[in-house]
């Protein structure tokens, strides 16, 4: 796109939003602005499916708002598209061409596919969940997708949301017991048509601002020390504990709770309860928030047209090119310590001395290449940065816990400054785990020093034990003094973790 700008308006049944996409230097796009209106649409859906006219109203009052940024912005770009409120009036034509002459806007209604097949794109470019099912539970209707191997396999798109549960089965602000009753009732009566959810065991990912507002709330009611929400799971039981601490409090203080919007008070329930229901269906422990949604999935599309790459190939190598870029990573010394790591992994695990599985591998070769990142920043506090940095920033593709893993991996200095800053994760860790990944990040660091002029001059490495001393015989193509000097200061963490002498012999 030739663009510098782009931006997609999503016209829910809730509310009313304006992103804006800004080209940055790696030449994606990333969000730099978002601006929300409460419009609450789908209030002014009469019986006979008519918007009525106040709902219009108030629908080109918020564009022309957002038009004052898009003209401010000089955007030309921009996608606006509208979801089951607008999908379900029969008066659809009306708002379209009222849209059209009063605003900037041309709108776009999109078809229940669409907008689950969006919801489906966005969890899998930018999460790690390889089979699941989605739902995306708005103010109108409510997206069921179930996805296997990164494929769609069924969707379905329900006629009720939030909005219309609460209109439907609660009156006041708070659910009664009875209402409660038959709001399940209801629920387990919709959900159970679909016979492709029963006993699926897979995670439920949830999307769009309800199943965002329910992970906000558990990490403020937990103390969670991680920053972001994306990718963040939930338990059975947490949802459980979240939904009896709702249904203890009275409508004030619901609406004081943090991580709670306050246009939200009145509507959290009807949403905790439908994902209550699909985890019972689907027989799992597991509840996954996805920040990225339908606005993410009509993005990717747009930007991958004509190259039929709406589904990335790996979620985890597109964020890793994107921190290369943003990060002036050398990807050529990232891929020499990463080969060297992994070599001296290989070899330790010949003599038993490790056990790596396949993710513990895959962990290795990221935190390698990332390793030292934050000298971006500052080379003399570069292992701060870098815990900081990775510790701290949303990578598509990676679990909150396994981003830790990472970031101690990549910032290892020595073992007291990897104790500092697992300190607050600890209890996610057992001790064996913790061991491993000092381990590992002590290889690292080694690896790291074997190409510390840049020159990539490591062709082999092989290790033999001698007289319960680790002896690496490293082949290079060019003098290795520097490297064997940088290796002489480093290679103590290796021997404190494997309680071993270790010995390096250079030749060429």
């Amino acid at each position: 796109m030739a663009q510098e700008k782009y931006a997609i308006i999503d016209i829910g049944s809730n509310t009313i939003r304006l992103v804006i996409y800004t080209r940055d230097k790696s030449g994606r796009f990333t969000e730099s602005e978002n601006v929300k209106a409460v419009a609450r649409l789908r209030s002014y859906l009469n019986e006979e499916n008519i918007l009525e006219q106040e709902g219009i109203d108030i629908l080109i009052k918020t564009l022309k708002s957002f038009q004052g940024v898009t003209r401010h912005h000089q955007l030309e770009a921009i996608k606006c598209v509208a979801t089951a409120a607008v999908r379900q009036a029969v008066n659809q034509d009306d708002i379209i061409k009222a849209v059209q002459s009063e605003t900037d806007f041309s709108i776009r209604i999109l078809s229940e596919f669409e907008e689950a097949n969006y919801g489906y794109l966005a969890v899998v470019n930018s999460t790690p969940f390889t089979s699941g099912i989605t739902v995306d539970i708005g103010g109108g209707s409510t997206e069921i997708t179930y996805f296997k191997n990164r494929q769609l396999i069924y969707f379905y798109s329900f006629p009720f949301g939030v909005l219309s549960l609460k209109e439907q089965f609660i009156e006041g602000d708070m659910p009664t017991k009875e209402e409660l009753r038959e709001l399940r009732s209801f629920l387990k009566e919709q959900f159970d048509q679909l016979e492709w959810l029963n006993d699926k065991r897979l995670p439920l990912i949830g999307i769009g601002g309800s199943a965002r507002n329910l992970a906000q709330i558990h990490q403020e009611h937990i103390e969670y020390p991680f920053s972001g929400v994306h990718q963040y799971v939930m338990s059975k039981d947490d949802v459980e504990d979240i939904n009896e601490l709702f249904n203890s409090l009275e409508f004030s203080e619901l609406q004081r709770l943090e991580g709670l919007s306050k246009d939200r008070a009145d509507i959290i329930i009807p949403a905790v309860e439908v994902f209550r229901y699909l985890m019972e269906l689907i027989d799992t422990k597991q509840f996954a928030l996805s920040r990225k949604g339908l606005r993410d999935g009509v993005f990717y599309e747009e930007t991958t047209k004509g190259f039929d790459l709406s589904v990335f190939p790996n979620v985890v190598e597109e964020s890793f090119h994107e921190l290369a870029v943003d990060y002036d990573i050398n990807l050529t010394h990232a891929f020499h310590v990463s080969t060297s790591a992994m070599l001296i992994s290989k070899e330790l695990e010949k003599l038993g001395l490790l056990s790596l599985d396949e993710q513990d591998d895959k962990r290795l070769k990221l935190s390698s290449a990332l390793y030292n990142l934050g000298s971006y920043i500052d080379s003399e506090s570069s292992h701060q940065h870098t815990f900081y940095l990775l510790s701290n920033r949303t990578i598509d593709g990676l679990l909150h816990k396994e981003r830790v893993i990472i970031a101690l991996m990549a910032s290892f200095k020595n073992r007291n400054v990897f104790k500092r800053n697992v300190a607050l994760y600890e209890e996610w860790f057992t001790k064996d785990e913790l061991a491993k990944y000092t381990l590992l990040g002590a290889i690292i660091k080694v690896a790291y020093s074997l190409n510390a002029t840049k020159r990539d001059i490591v062709e082999t490495i092989a290790v033999e034990e001698k007289d319960d001393v680790l002896v690496f015989s490293v082949h290079c193509r060019e003098d290795w003094k520097p490297e064997q000097y940088q290796v002489e200061k480093q290679k103590k963490h290796v021997e404190k973790q494997l309680k071993k002498s270790v010995e390096f012999k250079f030749d060429s």
